[in-house]
């Protein structure tokens, strides 16, 4: 009767639901861009340098997979000056009011190739908040080199009609339509968080 016990053990332990690692996005590695269409004559590309976010994967069964991520509008760089402030007054992001953009997700599920995803979550922008549909891909699952950690890398795309969120300032010269692009690389949570402490002083 006892012989039998491991074997059991061992069959309950593999059909225990796997869990879905816990991952921080890392900000150094991770950028949300932005590009929009200026009066029919350039495709201008702008980027958010403040990203900070939280993400559960499981690879096996990515539905079990979830997204938070905040982004900072103040920290838009469009390389000109002038068209930052421009971007974030009143007329646009009108940070003053509504200093973040935030992403949450609702679903997520396999795509119609390997390693490809949509995830589907709130997008909230100017105080505005609506669904949006990111396709996904998986970039790399795996340990980082530096890190010593699991860690994990997406690419993610969407578009978004800027009037959806109150943004109407010079349409319809400026373009309605925003196309976002998504690099997100993040390390395991514990582990991130254990990088971003200072090393100890000697003898403490």
């Amino acid at each position: 009767m006892l012989r039998f016990v491991p074997l059991a053990a061992l069959l309950a332990l593999a059909s225990a639901p796997a869990l879905a690692t816990s991952y921080t996005l890392d900000p150094n590695h991770t950028q949300v861009q932005f590009v929009w269409n200026h009066y029919g004559f350039s495709n201008l590309t702008a980027q958010f340098g403040k990203v900070e976010g939280t993400l559960d994967f499981d690879a096996s069964d990515p539905a079990k997979s979830t997204v938070n991520a905040t982004v900072t509008m103040a920290s838009v760089n469009t390389n000109s000056k002038k068209l930052d402030e421009k971007i974030v007054a009143s007329d646009y992001f009108d940070v003053a009011k509504f200093p973040a953009a935030t992403f949450k997700s609702t679903r997520v599920e396999k795509g119609a190739m390997p390693d490809k995803l949509e995830v589907t979550g709130d997008l909230t922008i100017h105080g505005v908040t609506k669904p949006v549909t990111f396709d996904v891909s998986v970039t790399k699952v795996g340990d980082h080199p530096m890190r010593k950690a699991p860690a994990a890398g997406f690419d993610g795309t969407a578009t978004i009609r800027r009037s959806d969120f109150g943004i109407t300032t010079y349409l319809p010269m400026a373009a309605d339509e925003v196309n976002l692009h998504i690099v997100a690389e993040a390390v395991e949570a514990k582990a991130f968080a254990a990088g971003q402490k200072p090393p100890a002083k000697p003898g403490s």
